[in-house]
This record gives C-alpha cells, structure tokens and sequence, in this order.
C-alpha cells in the first residue's frame, strides 16, 4: 500500500492530476473496467442539480432506512471529514476501509492520471459494490454529463433546482446547464425534475431518450395544508405528511421529489407511510441553515450561489436576535459573489471577510472586497484573515444577545464547525 494513513491518501491525491477539475468519463471508466467493471443489481437514484441536491439525498436516504432497506450513499464536498462522503447503512465509512479502497484504485490505474474527486468517486464505487446494498444513492459533483458519479446508470434520475452556478465548465444559462444536469437521464427510465422553471433542454433530452420524466407542477403537485401537505403525484397519492426536518421554503419541493423518484422503484423498494413520515422528520444535512444555540446564536449554511443565499436571506428574515448580526463569508473564487452577498446583505450589521486563499480554488479576503465594490459599506466590513480569526472576531462583535451566520462555501462552514465544536 502506498500510505499508511487517509490524510497521506487525500494530500498526495490533491496533487496527482495537475488540474483540480478535468471533466470527462474517459479516465474513470478505463480504471472501473480495471477493477472489474462491477455492476450493481440493485436500484441506483442519482441526483444532480444546482441547489436542493444535498438535501433530496438526506431525503432518500433517510426514507429508504426507515423502509428497512440497507443503503449506501455518496455525497460531496464534505464539512470536516472527509468520510461523510461515503456512508454504508447511515454510517460513514472507516479510515482502513477507505485506505483499502484507494489502494485498490491505485494499483488498477496504472498510469491514468485521476482527479482527486474521480479518484474518491472509483473508492466509493468499490466500497459500494462489496457492500451487499439494498439501494444506492449518489450525488453528482459538478453538472452531470460528463461527472464521474456519471460512470453508473442510475435505475432513476433526480434533477433538482437550477441555477447559474460553476458557468466556466457548466455554460453561461440555464439552459446550457440544464442539458448537463440532464445528462444523467438514462434511456427508457424514468426521471424527476423537482425545481421550479425546468429549462427546455432537460425535456428535450428526455425526449430525445424516451425517459419517463415526471415534472413538479405537471406531472405531480404538492398541496399544503395546515397539518402538513400532501402529495398528488402520477401514480399515488401521499397525504399527511409532515414538514420535512430540513429548513427551508424549498424543501418540501425536494421531499416530494424524492418521494415521486422512490414510488418509480416500488415495485423492487416498496415504503408504506411509517416509513416515508419517520424519513422526512428525521433526515438530517448539516451545514444547511443548522442553527447552533448560544451566546451568540450561531447559524451554519453553505449558501455559495445567489438561488442558494435568496433562501438564505428568507430564513434569516423568519429568525429573531435583539443584538448585532454578523456575517462570516469566504467563498472559493469562481463563485458570483456579488450576488450571494446582495442576496443577503439587508440582514448584516457587519462582515467578516475570510481568507481562503491556502485553499485549491480559494478567494483571498482582497479579492473579496474588490469583487463586493461598494456593495457593502467600508464601515460595515472587516477583513478577517484566515478562518478562526474570523470566528473569534465576529463572536465578539455579536456579543451574548447577537448572531453569527457563516457561509459562502463548504470550506468556510466546515471551518466554522471544527471551531465550534472545540470551544463550545
């Protein structure tokens, strides 16, 4: 085995392509054919989109356990440990487990140069594989067409929310970006748009492949009601259900999603009511809106587009602090910044602007502030430096009766619950 330990496998992964993101299925599929090729023969849910992907896994994940079912579920980035990507039966996988897989990757690669996801996403893949699994469900990196999770054929396919976000490697619209998300459609199979607006081109693509697309608004409704809600979908009709865990105005669309997704494999996973209400009310996603209770109150959401923070600035607009309410932003440096701040900037006494410049991809707090221009007023704005000095600075400007949110990237907020979590 070339190391000994999961940081030694991820530091010297970080380094073996010489780009951070080199999009294309031509490199992982030589080396899963090289591993075997394995197939799963179990139902595969794959899930893309801009915004809502993260939580429509938690969704299913949480459903199909209830269900009885063992699962495995691959999700990315991570907050603080790297083996929340890979979870067997709601457990993240092991150190020795992963060190194991990446080896195996390793020795069947030969001399194929792979990226530090496509190298994660093959361990992943074999863990999966020898796993004996009910369900699998996956979580796109970035687009759809040409990602790695891309590489497997899901039974059925789940597109999200979308949004401009990744442009440089996705297209300047929504449509050029539809018709990557859409790339994860399979022929003859069905699949689900749970956003609002769907771009033309996912339907085409369905068309084009005679995938059974199931559309929000058309195909299925949700109706709310006092209770609870209800879903009205092709083939049943769910009602009672509860509000889902997960905060948001948005997430009853991703239940409902999931939901339509999960009765097209009933036949194989059939889940009765117990088990679709215990799923919603106990899946769990943190870094989205999760509220730390304290003095001050502390509030962690990896919002890093402007669809992401307009969500962001209505929850925070539903959340009441007598004292001052301080931001903690850093973002990587192909995000639209400007408009994730602009998004929330009314809800701010005062910024702290983090610098992830040591970081792959990471924006320095200069950057930051020329990119924001007069968005935020000068008097209002500190650059913070690297990430605990942000922290340690906005705690005391909140004092006890104020609130700190921290967002803008998975790297900042994982950041911020390292911190938390060892001096709370």
């Amino acid at each position: 085995m070339r190391f000994d330990t999961l940081a030694a496998w991820l530091d010297w992964q970080a380094r073996l392509h010489p780009k951070a993101i080199d999009m294309g299925l031509d490199r992982v599929r030589q080396v899963w054919q090289a591993l075997g090729d394995r197939r799963f023969d179990y139902p595969v849910l794959t899930v893309a989109g801009t915004n809502g992907k993260g939580s429509s896994v938690a969704f299913a994940e949480a459903i199909l356990q209830a269900g009885g079912y063992r699962t495995g579920c691959y999700t990315s980035p991570h907050l603080v440990r790297y083996n929340e990507r890979i979870r067997i039966d709601q457990r993240e996988v092991d150190d020795a487990a992963l060190c194991r897989a990446f080896d195996a990757v390793d020795r069947a690669r030969g001399d194929v140069p792979l990226t530090y996801f496509e190298f994660g996403t093959l361990a992943a893949l074999l863990l999966f594989a020898d796993a004996e699994l009910d369900a699998l469900v996956l979580e796109v990196g970035l687009g759809g067409r040409l990602d790695a999770v891309n590489l497997i054929d899901p039974t059925v396919a789940l597109i999200t929310s979308i949004g401009l976000d990744h442009q440089s490697w996705l297209g300047d619209d929504l449509e050029q970006i539809g018709a990557e998300k859409a790339g994860i459609l399979r022929a003859s199979r069905p699949a689900v748009y749970s956003g609002r607006d769907m771009p033309a081109s996912i339907a085409a693509r369905a068309d084009a492949l005679g995938a059974d697309l199931a559309v929000a608004g058309v195909d299925y409704r949700v109706e709310q009601r006092a209770e609870g809600w209800e879903l009205v979908g092709p083939d049943r009709v769910r009602r009672a259900l509860p509000m889902p865990a997960l905060r948001g105005p948005r997430q009853v669309d991703n239940a409902a999603g999931v939901l339509v997704a999960l009765d097209a494999l009933s036949e194989v996973l059939p889940l009765d009511q117990r088990a679709v209400r215990i799923g919603l009310l106990s899946a769990r996603l943190p870094g989205r809106f999760e509220v730390r209770p304290g003095q001050p109150t502390w509030v962690l959401d990896v919002a890093h587009n402007p669809q992401s923070a307009d969500v962001l600035d209505g929850l925070l607009g539903e959340f009441f602090v007598p004292g001052r309410r301080v931001a903690v932003f850093g973002a990587l440096d192909d995000k639209d910044v400007a408009g994730i701040a602009a998004a929330v900037a009314r809800r701010f006494d005062v910024w702290c602007l983090v610098d992830l410049s040591a970081q792959p991809r990471g924006m320095s707090a200069t950057a930051l502030v020329e990119a924001l221009g007069s968005l935020i007023d000068e008097s209002a704005r500190i650059t913070a430096g690297e990430p605990r000095d942000a922290f340690e600075r906005a705690a005391a400007l909140a004092e006890p009766d104020g609130m700190v949110v921290v967002f803008g990237s998975f790297l900042t907020v994982g950041a911020a619950t390292e911190w938390l979590d060892r001096s709370h």
